[in-house]
């Protein structure tokens, strides 16, 4: 599943990449990470497993017992702190997926290096043309 996702992101930040779009890929991949850390709780079915993984994810005995036995949905238990605490970016890319931060970096990068030819200045006529 990683590598689909990260073929996806790479071809989709590659065709965008020309553009200026920092901030919008920094939306995009806080709620990118914030779908994968709900799609990572909605495997963990039972409450013991739950409890077990965010213990295993170094989250305090409080803490992991409280969000164990929480009936909140997936996706707003994806988003508190603690969660984010258990499932870090750091986490995420350790397990295969590439941050699209660092990639539309490196695309836009490429792109403002290399004077595209559509993006030269015009120069402007003074004078009567005939």
């Amino acid at each position: 599943m990683v590598r689909a996702i990260n073929q996806y992101t790479q071809g989709w930040i590659h065709y965008h990449g020309i553009g200026q779009m920092k901030h919008f890929i920094q939306e995009t991949a806080g709620w990118f990470n914030r779908r994968l850390r709900q799609l990572c709780w909605s495997r963990w079915k039972r409450v013991k497993t739950r409890y077990q993984m965010l213990r295993k994810y170094a989250l305090p005995h409080e803490i992991a017992i409280q969000y164990a036995n929480s009936r909140k949905g997936y996706w707003r238990l994806s988003k508190p702190y603690q969660m984010s605490l258990a499932l870090p970016t750091k986490r995420l890319i350790v397990w295969g997926l590439k941050d699209i931060n660092h990639i539309y970096e490196f695309v836009h990068t490429k792109y403002s290096i290399v004077e595209l030819p559509y993006t030269r200045t015009v120069r402007t006529v003074v004078g009567e043309v005939d």
